[in-house]
């Protein structure tokens, strides 16, 4: 606190009441304050047309002799906060006085060290209302002067209500009706000044100076004032509710002998062991203890028992860790000190830790009767005569619980994290993770394996079958508590997929007979191998392989793939039964050889010829997800990412394409190279990637390539050279339908052991060319190397030129153009190459191109050879035009 010199406090010789009201403006406009005049009505109000103006400017001179000049007024008073020099002011209120507020708030600063203090602010100016209430006048240095405030007040006593409040109360019974007893008035705020009197109160009595005046307010600075406010707000009355930050929130009612950890911590704990680091005690006033918090000298920082209800922290101070003018119960002290904060979390640990050090005690708790069945996956109903051999290495398994796991979810937060140990402990069988989130696998009516991506409401199926889930909830028979079933809540399974990632074993696909993993062993075992992330979902049942390949059981395989099952089809030659059994194997060896598989296509030159069987052949063995071929690329793009998604066969067909077609796709070119598949799943507006796995088969007849599709083609040629191939019979094995129905196993075991004579005989490979997939061609050929199986890929380029259209159509057009001297032997235009009417390609209908459409193609095809030609673009600069030239390769040039 600054006060002013001796030189500014003038003596007042005369009262305040001996002034006249001219007289006591000019003294408020000498001491910098903005006088007004009052209404004479009792409103206490300034008296002039609008007094905002005179918020941020001050009245003059010649405004106080115009209204107070002829000595007809009655009141005077003054604007607070910066227009008056930063003047605010303090209201004891007539209430106040007579309840002795003003004598306690004394006793309080002379024990707080504030005694000097609040003598310079009650000496220095005071007025007394004539309902008896005192202002104190201060001058604020250092800061802008606040708003109006209230600093203490209590609640109306019944005998005080008015009858506009007795309404209220009928109307809301609920309502607060409260008595202010000491309030401010700051910046935007007016106060009446003595020496006012008359018809200016509505008791028409006067205003009346008690000591100083204008030129003798004490100046305080912000530590000063805000010391004196601390004063005044420690004699609120006024309850105040805990608010939810700083109040556990609303608690059950325990049985008997039940003690929270935190009520127990209230009744033993006093306030100087849980403060007593950030506080020290001033005085006790009957219940009430002041306190000051360490490093201050002087004044009041908080009290406690000042509350009827319960004992509470109040702090006045804003610069503790507690937040000002909030009470605090013991526990909730405790708890911000320790913990850092009143959160709901902040509070169960500081439970915990008052309960490890002897506080509070549990009641014995009713469990949920459960009758727990012995968990099974399935796995011991298969026939041990054709189950994997029982000492093969697969490594760890998952684990197969005795019971169910026990969770409780009364709270969700530990509910997803019980539900996530729950899964990080492999004790949940069947679920695993893609990249999208979990999922499980299951079989469709016709027993094909299928991947279900999970939902809220399956995950929430899932856990009510897998995992015993309960709530804790009151025992009214106890008075107790018990555990009571309860389901996982919706939200909850939701905040759970919408996860990063998820504690599970990915899955990386599904696999439906023995596969080769990358290190050369082998994946026999049904359900889930954690070396790969593969799923065994086998669509036969699986033969028990021998220990040991030998020369005879490979020769006795050869002859139940190739002397039996393919003996009878009319293959055109060698090369496409090796193309065909290449393929038989590809799922065998998928995962050992890494990456993308050409396109098989199937194609016969007649119905009847077989095609549809070899492609059946699949499905009997392996499985097979068959699909339409789709009237556009659109089309084609949502089912090849549908049956991705979805199905588990490793072998997806696209039977009976319209005879004749040229196989001209984009799609198909992107999805024979790639090695995943993205795209946005239908109906989702999410993308996914998928793992592009598996063999992809085309049928129909006397089908042909066209662009990039040719060099990314399996062909298998089927001619049976006969009338009604359909009438055919005298078969080895008879219908191979039925047979591969009762001989797919055995298929399958003869494949498997193939792959197997060939890993234990080295593996080795033959280097393929094949573009992308020449390690899987290299692979391929050295087994089929081993079985003794000639012609793998050896039409292949005999094939991509026969069955190519477009390229022949471009060779034949070429060879034309280079066999005519006049155009062979300089740059032609493309008119001039429309001049070539048999040979020049042609549109779709049938119509021979522009010239500008001519060109497009020539540009698109420039530096690429059809047999031994190609294109060659020559810009000439002269007329501005590109002109073109076919040159013949000449091999080492």
């Amino acid at each position: 606190m600054t006060d002013r010199t001796t030189s500014e406090r003038v003596a007042v010789d005369q009262t305040a009441e001996e002034l006249t009201l001219r007289e006591v403006a000019r003294e408020l406009d000498d001491a910098g304050l903005c006088p007004l005049p009052v209404k004479e009505d009792g409103s206490k109000a300034p008296d002039v047309r609008s007094w905002t103006p005179y918020k941020t400017t001050r009245s003059t001179p010649e405004e106080h002799d115009r209204w107070f000049g002829d000595g007809r007024r009655t009141g005077i008073g003054a604007v607070m906060g910066g227009v008056s020099g930063n003047v605010e002011l303090i209201e004891f209120e007539g209430r106040a006085i007579v309840e002795g507020l003003l004598d306690e708030v004394t006793e309080l600063a002379e024990n707080s060290g504030l005694g000097e203090l609040w003598q310079a602010v009650t000496t220095g100016w005071a007025d007394q209302s004539p309902s008896g209430g005192v202002h104190f006048k201060v001058v604020v240095d250092g800061r802008p002067a606040a708003g109006n405030q209230k600093l203490a007040s209590r609640p109306a006593r019944e005998d005080e209500y008015t009858d506009q409040e007795r309404q209220r109360l009928r109307e809301k019974p609920n309502s607060k009706i409260v008595r202010v007893l000491i309030e401010t008035r700051g910046e935007g705020g007016f106060v009446v000044i003595a020496p006012s009197h008359g018809a200016v109160h509505p008791s028409g009595k006067p205003y009346v100076r008690i000591s100083g005046g204008p030129s003798t307010m004490p100046v305080l600075g912000p530590e000063d004032l805000d010391a004196v406010y601390a004063l005044c707000r420690a004699v609120d009355a006024l309850p105040q509710e805990e608010k939810a930050k700083t109040a556990p929130r609303p608690k059950r009612e325990l049985p008997p002998g039940a003690v929270r950890p935190g009520d127990d911590f209230e009744a033993k704990a006093d306030w100087p062991e849980i403060i007593g680091d950030d506080f020290d005690p001033i005085f006790t006033r009957g219940q009430v203890t002041y306190w000051r918090r360490k490093g201050k000298s002087r004044g009041i920082s908080a009290t406690t028992g000042y509350a009827k209800d319960r004992d509470r922290l109040y702090v006045f101070s804003t610069s503790t860790a507690f937040e000002a003018e909030t009470p605090y119960d013991k526990f909730a002290a405790y708890t911000l000190l320790t913990q850092g904060a009143t959160t709901l979390s902040a509070f169960k640990q500081a439970a915990g830790e008052l309960r490890r050090r002897g506080y509070g005690s549990e009641p014995t708790r009713r469990r949920l009767t459960v009758v727990s069945s012995q968990f099974s996956d399935g796995s011991s109903a298969l026939d041990p005569d054709i189950a994997p051999d029982e000492t093969e290495d697969q490594g760890a398994r998952l684990r197969v619980a005795g019971q169910r796991p026990e969770l409780d979810i009364t709270n969700e937060a530990e509910a997803i994290e019980g539900i996530l140990a729950v899964m990080a402990a492999e004790q949940l069988p069947g679920l695993y993770k893609r990249s999208s989130g979990p999922c499980w696998v299951f079989t469709d009516d016709q027993g094909n394996p299928l991947v279900k991506q999970l939902g809220t409401d399956n995950l929430r199926a899932y856990l009510a079958e897998y995992v015993l889930t309960y709530a804790v909830v009151p025992d009214p028979i106890t008075q107790g508590l018990k555990e009571e079933r309860a389901l996982v809540m919706p939200k909850t399974c939701g905040t759970i997929l919408g996860r990063r990632d998820w504690p599970l074993m990915p899955l990386r696909g599904i696999v439906t007979a023995p596969v080769v993993r990358p290190d050369g062993t082998i994946v026999q075992a049904v359900g889930y191998d954690r070396l790969t992330g593969l799923y065994m979902h086998p669509k036969v049942p699986l033969r028990r392989l021998q220990a040991d390949v030998t020369e005879e059981s490979v020769e006795r395989a050869k002859k139940v793939v190739l002397g039996q099952m393919l003996a009878d089809f009319p293959f055109v030659a060698d090369s496409d039964r090796a193309q065909y059994l290449g393929a038989l194997l590809s799922p065998i060896i998928r995962h050992y050889v890494p990456g993308p598989t050409p396109l098989l296509v199937i194609t016969g030159t007649s119905q009847g010829s077989g095609k549809t069987l070899l492609m059946d052949a699949f499905g009997y063995i392996y499985g097979l997800a068959v699909t339409q071929w789709p009237e556009n690329d659109a089309e084609l793009r949502k089912a090849v990412t549908a049956k991705l998604w979805d199905c588990g066969d490793p072998v997806i067909a696209m039977d009976n394409l319209p005879n004749g077609h040229v196989i001209k796709s984009p799609i198909l070119s992107s999805l024979a190279t790639s090695a995943t598949w993205s795209d946005r799943l239908l109906g989702s507006t999410s993308s996914v990637t998928i793992p592009n796995d598996r063999l992809w088969v085309l049928t129909g007849n006397n089908l042909s390539t066209g662009g990039d599709n040719a060099r990314r083609t399996l062909w298998v040629r089927l001619d049976p050279n006969c009338p009604n191939p359909d009438q055919r019979d005298n078969f080895t094995v008879g219908d191979l339908r039925q047979w591969l129905e009762e001989n797919a196993s055995t298929v399958v075991a003869a494949l498997v052991t193939m792959v197997r004579g060939w890993l234990a005989a080295g593996g080795k490979t033959i280097t393929t060319r094949m573009g992308d997939y020449s390690r899987w061609a290299s692979t391929v050929a050295g087994i089929l190397d081993y079985l003794d199986v000639p012609g793998w890929l050896a039409n292949r380029d005999a094939a991509t030129a026969t069955m190519d259209d477009e390229t022949l159509e471009w060779a034949a057009f070429l060879t034309a153009w280079y066999s005519t001297p006049e155009l062979n032997a300089r740059t032609v235009t493309t008119k001039e190459l429309l001049g070539l009417k048999d040979a020049v390609p042609r549109l779709q209908n049938g119509d021979a191109p522009s010239p500008k459409q001519l060109g497009h193609w020539l540009k698109a095809r420039q530096g690429r050879y059809f047999e031994n030609l190609k294109i060659s673009l020559v810009y000439d600069t002269h007329r501005k035009q590109n002109l073109w030239r076919v040159e013949k390769y000449e091999g080492g040039r």
